[in-house]
């Protein structure tokens, strides 16, 4: 209990260096490489974090002022991921998880229904989040602790089915983003993408980066578009000239960065794959090449993930007005939505219009959900000791509790014998179908390589 809490007290930043470095050596890769690599993941972190606090600090008076200005009051707080977090880390589940979902990645790895190895150590509280509901709603650890493993390996399921679209779409070759709130909007980015494929003209509709810039030249590069973006935002708060000017190069500013942090990360990534690469096809060939889990913070730069997010900002608001049964006030959690589209835009294919249509249906249904799950979400913040906001007597967060996957799951809960019973069969029918399809992969990736050796 104690090793563990003192792990995760070091925070990403430090841990993500000492697990680079300790795997390198472990890989037999020279140690002034490994040192290397594991620093320079620590710096790229290190960069991220700081970028994207940087839009945070921005963001928040901006979305606070949007609130304001329209008058917006309901009665279920947000209280952001930050607090989500450490109430998940928090409970006796929090305490266990890490040991449990490094076990099932291993077991998941040596039955072959996982190619993705995940490092992200850190990101394993949104499956502690679910199983600390869980362990609320029936008062049993080891349900929660079951829980909680189930949304480790469904998440770990579609982490392996769109690393192909993370490696084509984001440009990341060998990796793989198991974070469990981005990969809960992947399922509703794939139902997206199968209606408006078959909706005449409306399958033809495409925007990405690249059109933009070629219709609207120098307005479509990330740095404008962010400015643009940022100025729109601080206009429609009503805020200051000064501040729209200052919101506007800031997002400009976080447009620019995020992808070069992200790229010096990789610079610490890829000895590393390419090391697991080599070990892999050397003792077992037909397994396939392995992913590397990273945080999804990889990729939360990407011009389409930024833009969007940073277009729902207002949308989401507008939404929490409008939708019927909502009580939720998103507020803390909107300046995290980029981490939300991540894997949707590689879904989506880098499209901006399939993104948005995912993020108006996807934050909708987080509005409702996370109502839903306020007052489960309120007792388990209780039960670890959070002090509420003083008048507040209801919590919530989209982050991970405006999720529709641990929704899902912790629903199950409530069928007892049965709901479980069908939970675990649907996740045992999702990890077989996986494997199936791996080893599809894997063929064809095989024959490439004849093929491309003859």
């Amino acid at each position: 209990m104690f090793i563990v809490d003192y792990i995760v007290n070091l925070g990403a930043s430090v841990m993500m260096p000492l697990i680079f470095m300790i795997l390198g050596l472990l890989l037999r890769i020279p140690v002034s490489r490994a040192i290397k690599a594991g620093l320079m993941v620590g710096i790229g972190f290190i960069g991220l974090s700081i970028t994207v606090n940087l839009m945070i600090d921005s963001l928040t008076p901006v979305s606070h002022a949007i609130v304001e200005r329209f008058g917006l009051n309901f009665s279920v707080l947000d209280v952001g991921w930050p607090a989500a977090a450490a109430v998940a880390m928090g409970t006796r589940v929090g305490a266990l998880v890490i040991p449990v979902c490094v076990a099932i990645n291993m077991l998941m790895l040596y039955t072959r229904t996982t190619r993705v190895l995940n490092v992200d150590v850190w990101n394993l509280w949104h499956h502690a989040f679910t199983g600390s509901l869980v362990t609320v709603i029936t008062g049993s650890l080891w349900l929660g602790v079951f829980a909680a493993g189930i949304n480790c390996i469904i998440t770990m399921v579609i982490a392996d089915r769109t690393s192909n679209d993370v490696e084509k779409y984001l440009n990341l070759p060998s990796i793989s983003v198991p974070h469990g709130f981005s990969a809960s909007f992947v399922p509703a980015a794939w139902l997206v993408n199968a209606i408006v494929d078959r909706i005449p003209v409306v399958r033809d509709i495409k925007i990405d980066t690249e059109s933009i810039q070629k219709r609207l030249s120098i307005l479509g590069d990330p740095a404008s578009l962010g400015a643009i973006i940022g100025a729109l935002l601080g206009i429609i708060a009503g805020i200051e000239v000064k501040a729209i000017l200052q919101t506007a190069i800031t997002m400009a500013a976080v447009m620019t960065i995020i992808p070069r942090m992200a790229k010096m990360l990789m610079e610490g990534v890829y000895p590393i794959s390419e090391r697991i690469q080599e070990i892999a096809q050397a003792r077992a060939g037909s397994f396939g090449k392995i992913a590397i889990g990273l945080d999804s913070a990889v990729s939360v730069g990407h011009p389409v993930t930024l833009s969007v997010s940073m277009l729902m900002i207002p949308v989401m608001l507008v939404l929490a007005a409008i939708v019927p049964g909502n009580q939720f006030l998103p507020f803390a959690s909107l300046t995290g939505l980029p981490f939300a589209f991540v894997l949707v835009t590689a879904v989506c294919r880098g499209d901006m219009f399939r993104t948005l249509l995912t993020g108006l249906l996807t934050l909708s249904l987080a509005l409702l959900i996370g109502t839903n799950l306020a007052p489960i979400v309120t007792s388990t913040a209780v039960s670890t000791g959070f002090s509420l906001p003083q008048g507040t007597t209801s919590i919530s967060s989209v982050d991970y509790a405006g999720a529709m996957l641990p929704w899902v799951i912790i629903q199950s809960f409530y069928f007892k014998v049965a709901g479980v019973a069908v939970l675990s069969l649907c996740t045992l029918g999702l990890v077989l179908w996986n494997r199936r399809k791996l080893q599809q992969e894997n063929i064809l990736m095989a024959e490439a390589a004849q093929k491309e050796e003859a």
